[in-house]
């Protein structure tokens, strides 16, 4: 295609040589008759005329087809030059903003008066770029610290979250790859072992072995990385690790010689594919399918807590990685088991203002709690869900929203951070409270009682910027 670009400056001329060609037959196009014959003697196909007459654009052949690149710095000459442009029958024209410091008020002034016109601006074009390679340099040299520094440890441990999930089993493979290691060397391990039914799926699809270990055994270790997790989890078991790699809000008490942790990302997971990524490591299929796979499950296919990054290392895994494998880890999702408190929490649920709240008493695994919360957020006008239940003698409260309401962490930071552990992100949120200290503060509460008080603090939180009418209905 053939591409006419009228600049003003020799840099922004060198610069679209280099992206342009060789895809596009590029002619270029100055005023100043000095650098015309200059960048002419240095090999470049370009002519020095006036950008502000017809006749410039007719000698030079432009056609409708003809794709013009127009270099803007501000000038008040530049509608003369659109002009001259159009009137030779130029159509397809590109206006390049150079050094403009509101370019989308130029763009608008422009596209006022040449409404067909396309405003590019350099910044845009070359920002994100510029910053992602920046990025990618500073996470190279975070990765090249760790693994100099834990390159002589004999064995090392990669602990894992308490019934690890897709990203935390995930992240632990990512990890041992970036460190050049096998399972002998460095043991993914967890204080429970993994129990819910598409975590099981996963490790024995993929091989992924988590080893069982104790809060005493974590000091038999040479070196402790922690993934998708951080010490405070641990209720002060582990106060002091050596790496600590985790998607979620950093707290404070611990000490550790290397962190990343990246509570905007959607995912740990996303994290260990920009440290793959930044050390040029081979991804094999079995990593990349679990990461992919984490991915997904921690976003909720990115419907939840997740942005560009999230989508970037999805879309770098998806040809690495064995689709039918993570077909068959989704297929375990679904169980009886798992319908029969997605039903309790339909009879005995509430719903107002689009929040939907349900208490589904004692459950014998943690993680139906979640998983409930997570199917009735798919509802039609469910904005925000909150599900609880009791597990031994533990309330477990999971808060679910859409992501671009109140926070649903600081929900549960408000309400419960006193009496129990609690916190999250804008979209995901988590409380664990003794049964004990929540009778404390809130009273001996039957189980509808108990819904309607989680209900209230709920509508509480939502109406102290917005207040409006509430109606209690029946799910």
């Amino acid at each position: 295609m053939r591409c006419l670009a009228v600049c003003q400056t020799e840099l922004v001329i060198r610069m679209l040589d280099e992206i342009l060609l060789p895809s596009f037959e590029v002619e270029y196009l100055v005023e100043s008759k000095p650098v015309a014959r200059r960048l002419h003697e240095a090999g470049f196909n370009v002519t020095g005329a006036d950008p502000r007459r017809t006749d410039t654009y007719l000698k030079a052949d432009v056609t409708p087809g003809t794709c013009v690149i127009v270099e803007d710095n501000g000038r008040k000459s530049l509608r003369k030059t659109v002009e001259a442009i159009r009137d030779a029958g130029g159509t397809l024209i590109y206006v390049l903003g150079v050094g403009i410091s509101d370019f989308r008020k130029r763009e608008e002034e422009l596209k006022s008066q040449f409404p067909e016109l396309n405003y590019l601006a350099l910044s845009e074009l070359f920002g994100n770029p510029l910053l992602t390679e920046f990025s990618r340099s500073i996470t190279r040299l975070k990765v090249q610290q760790y693994q100099r520094f834990l390159a002589d440890a004999d064995r090392i441990l990669i602990l894992l979250h308490n019934e690890p999930d897709p990203d935390a089993l995930a992240s632990g493979l990512a990890l041992r790859n970036v460190l050049r290691r096998t399972r002998q060397t460095a043991i993914i391990g967890a204080l429970q072992g993994v129990s819910r039914p598409e975590n099981v799926r996963m490790v024995n699809l993929l091989d992924i072995h988590v080893e069982p270990v104790t809060a005493q055994q974590v000091g038999n270790f040479d070196r402790v990385a922690m993934v998708d997790v951080q010490p405070h989890y641990f209720g002060g078991v582990i106060d002091k690790v050596d790496l600590v790699i985790d998607h979620h809000p950093e707290q404070s008490g611990y000490s550790a010689v290397f962190k990343d942790i990246r509570p905007d990302y959607g995912s740990t997971s996303t994290i260990l594919t920009e440290h793959l990524r930044a050390v040029d490591a081979n991804i094999s299929e079995r990593t990349a399918t679990a990461l992919l796979y984490a991915i997904k499950s921690d976003t909720l296919f990115f419907n939840r807590q997740a942005n560009r990054v999230d989508i970037d290392a999805f879309s770098y895994l998806y040809p690495l990685a064995d689709a039918a494998l993570i077909r068959k880890m989704e297929g375990a999702e679904i169980t009886m088991e798992r319908l029969e408190y997605v039903l309790k929490a339909q009879q005995h649920g509430r719903m107002v203002e689009q929040v939907f709240c349900a208490f589904l008493g004692t459950t014998p695994r943690e993680d139906f709690i979640p998983y409930v919360a997570d199917f009735y957020l798919q509802l039609e006008n469910v904005k925000w869900t909150i599900v609880s239940g009791i597990v031994n003698d533990t309330l477990i409260v999971s808060v679910r929203n859409l992501g671009y309401s109140r926070n649903a962490g600081e929900f549960v930071r408000k309400y419960f951070a006193d009496i129990g552990s609690a916190g999250g992100h804008r979209a995901m949120a988590k409380a664990v409270v003794p049964l004990r200290a929540f009778r404390e503060k809130y009273g001996n509460v039957d189980a509808d009682g108990f819904t309607d008080r989680v209900l209230a603090m709920a509508l509480e939180f939502l109406h102290e910027h917005q207040p409006h009418e509430k109606k209690l209905v029946k799910a």
